[in-house]
């Protein structure tokens, strides 16, 4: 029969899928010597086999009984014995840690009778009464699904009775009408009395604790936490040890270094007269874990004995619970404790110091949300504790970040108050690509509509921008120029409002910012061997220059201006992975692609082509420029150029609204005409990519023109241009061929031209599931792929990704379809198997092709590491991400090494 029972003796720290952290814990402390009461875990494997059947596995409760009579020899007394009872703890314990999300039930045993015994035994009739009182309280809840606030307003009553505010203050026998009281209230709401068999009421908290694994905030922790939903939990049966039998013992917390700074040290809190949960419930007031020296010197001393121990063990910060009974210490529980993000790189870098750790242990000890999380300027917590903020509402928070200025509502003025020096925050009801300068100018961007993946979002995160996102509870008045909160107080164009991407808060006026200090080093402005950088900054270099030595894939960022391309190298990008050269044809440039658009003849179009020309060629002379030396991968046009054109709502106004009045609207009625023309159902599936390169003469070509003539321009000017031309939306071989047959032609007229030999590749863009699927045909004709993963998931899905997030991608989430969304992250079953066939088959072909990622996932840690394993060469970014996928890609590189 299989084994579901495992004694503390039995397990170790390496078998936490086994026995949960807590139960592979304890087994390890008991066998380091520690004072751990003794006990037995029942396994996950029993859990699971519980959840998918619906019962308890055959012969677990006769395997529970066996190894509850070898802990009742050991203790010397049995479950609940009348005159001398053991009682046990039930506690939960999943394989990774899911604090205060499961249940836990304490002083199993104590019954009518043995609750007596318990007073005999411990000298104190107060502390068995109220350790019974716990029991009865605990399991309705836990056990028996009574509302917790039933035993609560009990609880209120018996101290409003009694002229107190505090539990303490409660005697025997105020406990032991408690105690009735409760009782009544299990049977008045379950219709039967509070169970007295000891063994019954350890069999059903056990089956309590496993129901806990899909109680709704422990799923909607693993959702939070990406922890899988098919773990399920162990259960913990330990011996009690009691810290409410007076002001010489009590139970504490401890941490062996600070959780949230990361400084060395002891931390923690200690409760007297308690049990349990009290610490953490915070129905009184701790006293800091030093002031235990001055209430109990020995226990004070062996429990820093045992925590050095344990550090030294785990080789880690340890986050420890303790209970000191009658002046002797016991040991419940220790795990490698949660931590901020600061904190795990200045722990990593003080265990390498003391040679605790290698700099490749470091690097798994940190992640790359970590570091985006301390890159992120933040406002001064102080300042809006105080009350100094007034806060406006709360939308959604999707980008990090902190931001202040002044509010405007349409993209014009933002960037005209921010050239005059003024710092602005763009609200819109939901944004657009006609935006986008607007967003460049604008500290940050708050919107009414939308959700994490909306444009807004989408946008704000590529930049680095602070964004809130879907803050409905804003009345964006876009025309009137203003917004209104609940409370109809009205923010007017020019009022100074303050922006939270982190806890999505909404405030009116300034709330102070403080810069983070990681993005100055990253900038090159925070010199790490100087006096300017802290402990943090050094540690944030130190680890950056080892995975940056161990990592095997390159990390190139997505920037479309010269700004940014100057920046993404700072932060350490090998090139550009994505040019959008989309985004060079807004502004005032509009004018000339409805000139291309609206062309009736040949040689207007070729005049619309050549007035754009020295545009896009200075363009890219700016960007080759600013990457000098590194490749730039520049992407050919790709939206649909209905995008180009006005809205065709209000064009139809102005058109009716002139003819109405008999003016004169010929080039309103042409412009009106060739938006009809080209307006679209599905324009993201219709004519955009490579189909406008094919139906749209001379517009690659000019595109191709440009890039080759800034590339002579940078090479007569000393520079190093390694531009590489990227076509996108490939889905057949044939489409491709034309395309690059076009581009290489202009290629060698450019170069005959200038006296030079222009041999720059000519790629394309894998982000439909046909080209993936026929990737080695197209490799035959293509020197590299770039895997667009943003459009791969929305053709592989079906999802139009802003249409589904504003619908039912919420729903989705929340029912578990999705964990996290696929456009965060990448959908490995899905889009990643695509990828792996797309790759394989691709170098089949072609052995020296180059594979590459653009798509935001290339930005997101845990799609780094499966692009590592998927033998890619490279990944591509946001700028702001750029440091980010270079930690993971170093992670990644060194954990498969190891």
């Amino acid at each position: 029969m299989a084994k579901y029972v495992y004694k503390f003796t039995e397990g170790n720290k390496d078998l936490k899928d086994l026995l949960g952290g807590k139960g592979a814990n304890l087994a390890e402390m008991t066998n380091l010597g520690l004072p751990v009461p003794p006990g037995f875990t029942v396994s996950t494997e029993a859990c699971r086999h519980y959840l998918g059947g619906g019962d308890l596995p055959a012969g677990l409760e006769a395997e529970i009984e066996e190894n509850l009579e070898h802990l009742e020899k050991a203790m010397g007394r049995r479950l609940g014995q009348p005159d001398d009872p053991l009682l046990v703890s039930v506690r939960s314990g999943a394989r990774f840690s899911m604090p205060g999300m499961m249940e836990t039930v304490l002083n199993v045993g104590l019954n009518d009778e043995s609750v007596l015994g318990l007073a005999r035994r411990g000298g104190d009739e107060r502390f068995a009464w109220d350790s019974y009182r716990r029991l009865v309280q605990m399991f309705g809840r836990t056990v028996l699904g009574i509302g917790g606030e039933l035993f609560e307003d009990a609880i209120d009553e018996a101290k409003a009775a009694k002229g107190t505010a505090d539990d303490l203050h409660l005697d025997a026998d105020d406990l032991r009408a408690l105690v009735d009281r409760f009782k009544a209230v299990v049977l008045e709401s379950t219709g039967v009395p509070f169970p007295a068999d000891p063994r019954e009421q350890m069999i059903l908290a056990v089956r309590a604790v496993f129901d806990s694994w899909n109680a709704p905030r422990a799923v909607l922790y693993r959702r939070q936490e990406r922890i899988p939903a098919d773990l399920g939990t162990a259960v913990n049966v330990c011996s009690m040890v009691f810290g409410n039998l007076g002001m010489d013992s009590g139970t504490g917390v401890a941490f062996t270094r600070d959780p949230a700074s990361g400084r060395q040290g002891v931390y923690g809190d200690y409760l007297q007269n308690a049990q349990g949960e009290d610490v953490v419930a915070g129905i009184r007031n701790t006293v800091p874990l030093a002031e235990l020296e001055a209430i109990d010197p020995r226990s004070h001393a062996e429990l820093m004995g045992v925590m050095e121990t344990l550090e030294n063990h785990y080789r880690d910060l340890c986050d420890i619970e303790f209970t000191i009974e009658r002046g002797r210490l016991w040991m419940l529980q220790t795990r490698v404790g949660k931590r901020t993000a600061a904190a795990a790189f200045r722990i990593a870098d003080q265990l390498v110091d003391q040679g605790v750790i290698t700099l490749e242990e470091a690097a798994q000890r940190v992640t790359g949300d970590q570091l985006a999380q301390l890159m992120f300027p933040r406002f001064d917590e102080a300042a809006v504790a105080s009350g100094g903020a007034h806060r406006l509402g709360r939308g959604m928070n999707a980008s990090p970040g902190a931001a202040v200025g002044k509010a405007v509502f349409d993209s014009y003025t933002a960037v005209k108050w921010s050239r005059s020096g003024e710092r602005v925050i763009l609200c819109r009801r939901e944004t657009n690509p006609d935006d986008l300068e607007g967003m460049i100018a604008a500290e940050g961007i708050l919107t009414s509509r939308g959700g994490k993946t909306s444009h807004a979002a989408v946008v704000a995160r590529g930049m680095g921008k602070t964004c809130v996102c879907g803050a409905e509870d804003l009345d964006v008045d876009t025309k009137n120029r203003r917004l209104t909160a609940p409370g109809g107080e009205v923010v007017e164009e020019g009022d100074v409002i303050s922006i939270d991407g982190t806890s999505g808060e909404v405030f009116l006026g300034e709330v102070p910012v403080v810069d983070s200090p990681v993005v100055r080093y990253f900038e090159g402005e925070v010199d790490p061997a100087s006096d300017q950088a802290d402990d943090l900054v050094r540690a944030v270099d130190r680890l950056m220059h080892y995975v940056d030595a161990a990592r095997r894939m390159r990390v190139r960022a997505n920037a479309d201006t010269a700004e940014d391309a100057a920046r993404a190298r700072r932060m350490g990008a090998q090139g550009i992975g994505l040019c959008r050269t989309e985004h060079m044809f807004l502004g005032d440039r509009r004018q000339l692609v409805e000139r291309l658009i609206l062309a009736d003849t040949e040689d207007e179009q070729a005049e619309a082509l050549r007035a754009l020309l020295p545009l896009q060629r200075a363009d890219f002379n700016g960007i080759l420029e600013a990457m000098d030396g590194l490749p730039v991968t520049v992407r050919l046009l790709d939206p649909p150029l209905h995008e180009f054109l006005p809205d065709i709502t209000e064009l139809s106004v102005r058109v009716a609204v002139a003819e109405a009045r008999g003016e004169s609207h010929e080039n309103d009625l042409r412009v009106l005409q060739a938006v009809h023309r080209l307006h679209e159902q599905n324009p993201m599936l219709g004519l955009r990519g490579v189909r406008l390169g094919l139906v749209v003469p001379g517009l690659f070509t000019m595109q191709v023109r440009a890039i080759a003539q800034a590339a002579v321009d940078r090479a007569r000017a000393g520079g190093r241009p390694r531009p590489e031309i990227m076509i996108p939306l490939v889905g057949t071989v044939q489409e491709l061929e034309i395309i690059r047959d076009d581009a290489l032609r202009v290629l060698r007229e450019v170069g005959e031209e200038n006296g030079v030999e222009l041999d720059f590749p000519v790629g394309t863009m894998i982000e439909l599931p046909r080209a993936a699927l026929t990737a080695g045909r197209i490799a035959e004709h293509a020197a590299f792929f770039s895997f667009g993963t943003n459009d791969l998931t929305q053709t592989v899905w079906g999802f139009s990704r802003d249409d589904v997030e504003a619908s039912f991608f919420s729903a989705y989430l929340e029912k578990g379809v999705f964990g996290v969304s696929p456009f965060e992250s990448l959908d490995v079953d899905g889009v990643g198997r695509l990828i792996r066939i797309a790759a394989q088959e691709g170098r089949a072909a072609r052995p020296g092709i180059k594979l590459g990622v653009c798509g935001e996932h290339g930005g997101d840690p845990a799609s780094v590491h499966f692009f590592h394993a998927a033998g890619l060469d490279y990944v591509s970014c946001s700028p702001f991400r750029v440091p980010v996928a270079r930690l993971e890609a170093g992670r990644a590189a060194a954990n498969r090494a190891g």
